[in-house]
């Protein structure tokens, strides 16, 4: 059995971000407004303006690989509660915090109670009960759906409706991240009675996955995806009469630069996201006065993946990248070893990030207890060059380009279409050439890139390519869902409609056995060793590469009040908070 003090320890060790987390989340300084600006053509109080750069294209959180729609959704559909920047939980649905003390958490750690908020409505009028809370998990782990969070919820055994205000999760062993069902981006709930009829392989015909339905504070009133969301006041919402803003307009498309124009220099907007804009431009647009960089250094890394998998060859079921298939030369440690010897990732930070970006050698560094110190990187083209020819890749016919048994080592390299972006490709393109290696540069539309449909073929899920970039990290304070995207099971594939996380195609055994233990581990600090264990290995075999520490950056304008980031949801989470100075 448990003690009281050893559950206690790991639920406050888990939910510890630290000061230096929360001292993170940092407005940069801004001048005092240019009085030749022109005036803002968005002065309406009552309207808020969002422009998401990256365009939302379902409004379905457990159907998506994507932030953007998540943050779309979450305008409308909330968790069970969820977490701010220093790691405290907060209730949504929730009407109690689960502790020892309340009967909430089982003293053998095998199960949680929840207790929910009473006469909670949709925002079509029907009643929120346990039962759609019992329906969420079925259709999250159901695997004709093929979710992408189901990596959250696959310990559970049970989820029961008590009755109609309580809900009981048993997992399948103790648990020491009881907390991450149903909490978070991850955890949204979805109505039964809306979904019940799309529990299968017909869940992307969901009416409800573009007009979302939630118990949210804004419902969704028109979608076109790709393009605009419009939300009105949930009117069934429990603090409807504080909600600031009767029209809430989401445009999608353009890019990060024009966003950020839109909010600091222009005035036409009110809040632009993502901002992956070079450090100088961003300090530009802020000086005009009109609105501020808010900047959060949170979980997030942008990095470079390599592909284990042949991208060329052509598997029996007709996909490219298929796991089975090894790629020519990156299956081979020294040679990812080479590569990341070949990139100067301080000078991506230095001369394109600034104050938006770090540096950092691991893939899980936040909370601060799982950062390891075991770990440094190096930009050394000499040391790249020797190893590339310990490995028998040497130029033999003199073109430039260094070959092997006939095969010439030549890289696709893709990512999201964006200037930050294409600019890192091309510092990482110069130093692969100076080894020898010829890069072919690709920039995809972030609607198609980070889309989940599953033809697609452009997408991350099928890395139709040999490197890929983008940024994602820990979305709880508990890292173990995010560590999971690296295990065997988690390999995107046909068979599991592309929604894997593991897009490297990477399996080892080892690794699988270690995050495996993080599941069954209680004592706090011997889990974050395994933590620190998985995260060595993933950096010491060179399974993907850190390039930047990313700021969570966002362009919020002067008359934007209530904005509130943190590392451990998506931007909306708050929404309800935000309002408008007149």
């Amino acid at each position: 059995m448990l003690q009281k003090k050893t559950l206690r320890s790991l639920f406050l060790l888990s939910f510890c971000s630290t000061l230096l987390l929360s001292g993170c989340n940092n407005t940069t300084n801004t001048p005092e407004t240019n009085n030749q600006n022109p005036v803002s053509n968005n002065s309406n109080p009552e309207v808020l303006k969002l422009l998401y750069w990256q365009s939302p294209t379902i409004l379905n959180p457990h159907l998506s690989t994507g932030f953007k729609d998540a943050e779309a959704s979450r305008i409308t559909l909330e968790p069970l509660a969820s977490f701010d920047n220093s790691g405290k939980l907060v209730l949504f649905l929730a009407e109690t915090e689960p502790t020892l003390e309340n009967g909430g958490l089982s003293k053998d750690g095998k199960s949680v109670t929840w207790k929910l908020k009473k006469d909670i409505k949709w925002s079509d009028g029907q009643a929120f009960t346990a039962e759609d809370i019992v329906f969420t998990y079925q259709y999250i782990v159901n695997p004709k759906i093929g979710t992408t969070t189901a990596g959250s919820f696959e310990r559970i055994k049970t989820v029961e409706a008590i009755d109609n205000y309580t809900v009981k999760i048993t997992f399948k062993e103790a648990n020491p991240a009881w907390f991450l069902p149903f909490t978070g981006n991850e955890g949204m709930i979805l109505p039964k009675h809306l979904f019940e009829k799309y529990n299968g392989e017909n869940a992307r015909e969901a009416p409800t996955n573009l007009i979302a339905v939630g118990t949210g504070p804004y419902k969704v009133v028109e979608f076109k995806p790709g393009d605009t969301v419009i939300y009105e006041p949930n009117s069934y919402f429990r603090e409807a009469d504080q909600l600031a803003f009767k029209r809430i307009e989401l445009k999608g498309g353009g890019d990060a630069t024009s966003a950020a124009r839109a909010v600091l220099q222009t005035g036409d907007f009110d809040f632009a996201y993502n901002l992956q804009v070079e450090g100088k431009i961003l300090a530009e647009l802020e000086a005009m006065g009109r609105g501020k960089v808010v900047a959060n250094l949170g979980s997030q890394s942008e990095r470079l993946i390599f592909n284990f998998s042949d991208p060329n060859k052509e598997s029996p079921t007709k996909e490219r990248s298929f796991k089975d298939f090894p790629h020519p030369f990156l299956s081979d440690e020294k040679v990812r070893q080479a590569f990341a010897f070949a990139i100067d990732r301080d000078a991506i930070v230095t001369q394109l990030y600034g104050k938006t970006g770090g540096t950092t050698a691991n893939l899980l560094f936040s909370p601060p207890q799982y950062n390891s110190s075991n770990n440094s990187y190096e930009f050394n083209l000499e040391k790249a060059n020797q190893l590339l020819d310990e490995t028998g890749w040497k130029d033999t016919n003199n073109n430039g380009i260094r070959d092997k048994n006939g095969v010439e080592m030549k890289v696709l390299f893709q990512t999201s279409v964006n200037p930050l972006r294409q600019k890192t490709q091309e510092v990482i393109k110069q130093g692969l050439q100076k080894i020898g290696v010829e890069v072919e540069l690709k920039s995809i539309d972030a609607s198609i890139f980070f889309a989940s449909d599953p033809a697609n073929n452009e997408t991350t899920g099928h890395f139709y390519a040999d490197l890929q970039m983008y940024t994602t990290g820990n979305t709880n304070p508990d890292p173990q869902a995010y560590m999971k995207s690296f295990t065997c099971g988690d390999i995107p594939q046909k068979s599991n409609n592309w929604t894997g996380d593991n897009t490297a195609r990477y399996c080892n055994q080892k690794y699988d056995e270690l995050w495996q233990k993080t599941q069954l581990e209680l004592d706090p600090e011997k889990r974050a060793k395994l933590f620190i264990e998985m995260n060595d290995l993933l950096i010491k075999n060179n399974v993907v590469i850190p390039l930047v520490h990313r700021a969570d950056t966002e362009g919020v304008s002067n008359n934007l009040q209530g904005v509130n980031l943190t590392s451990w949801d998506v931007r909306t989470w708050n929404i309800k908070d935000w309002e408008k100075t007149k």
